[in-house]
């Protein structure tokens, strides 16, 4: 491993899984099993363990998008993976993509985005939700996501970049919609997440006035399968509706 690593140090507690993202460096790291010399990873590699002063032994790995939805700071309720998956699916978001994000709330669509694409730009009107997106990129090592404090419908007009992808998780999606052509590249993908049916129709028509083409509004639901000695069966607690996913393409 090397200096500044980011690494996910897993452990088992009374049969409960324990997890810990940290840097590789030269402190120690307290837990309540014991501190951890951290310098003792620039010799390790991922699979290796290592032992607290009180005898606790963790194992190393590499964390993955899924482990900083799991440790991120929140601000409110993220998007769910289920959500974020539909959205890199029906978009094609790749290595080559630069993104515009608005709505960034605790920043979790921004990573799993900042993970794949090649820069994402992501505006958030609260300064408060700003500090602990832009301290969730760090903690994730992502320096190709930008977080600007801004209203993006104010911003839209002096923005000089252009995108392959836009993802919109505001109330005033449908007045940034207007807007799109000058920054979204021609075949470019637009998103929008909306938790009403109200919001839903007026994005749609803000859409359909905007020109955009193979539009479709869905939502995704995930069910979870329960097994026991009982027996096999969807479990009773589930993640229900979260939001209506409309994709677009210009």
């Amino acid at each position: 491993m090397q200096s500044g690593e980011l690494i996910m140090l897993k452990t088992s507690h009374r049969g409960k899984v324990r997890e810990f993202i940290v840097n590789v460096s030269e402190d120690e790291f307290h837990t309540d099993f014991g501190i951890i010399d951290l310098s003792v990873m620039l010799d390790k590699s991922p699979g290796d363990s290592v032992t607290s002063h009180k005898g606790q032994e963790f194992t190393i790995q590499r964390p993955r998008m899924p482990d900083f939805f799991n440790h991120a700071k929140r601000t409110g309720a993220p998007m769910m993976p289920k959500d974020i998956g539909s959205i890199i699916a029906y978009t094609g978001l790749n290595k080559d993509d630069s993104v515009l994000d608005a709505g960034t709330g605790s920043g979790i669509l921004a990573m799993y985005l900042g993970s794949i694409a090649k820069r994402v730009l992501s505006y958030e009107v609260r300064e408060e939700f700003v500090k602990v997106a832009r301290q969730n990129m760090a903690s994730a090592g992502l320096d190709n996501v930008e977080i600007r404090c801004g209203n993006i419908v104010e911003e839209i007009s002096s923005i000089e970049e252009s995108f392959d992808v836009v993802t919109l998780d505001t109330q005033e999606s449908k007045d940034v919609i207007p807007h799109l052509r000058r920054v979204l590249n021609p075949g470019g993908f637009l998103m929008t997440y909306s938790p009403f049916f109200e919001q839903t129709k007026d994005i749609r028509k803000a859409i359909d006035d905007a020109g955009f083409y193979d539009v479709r509004t869905m939502e995704f639901s995930e069910r979870e399968i329960s097994f026991s000695e009982r027996g096999t069966r969807p479990a009773t607690s589930r993640v229900g509706h979260t939001g209506f996913i409309t994709i677009a393409r210009l």
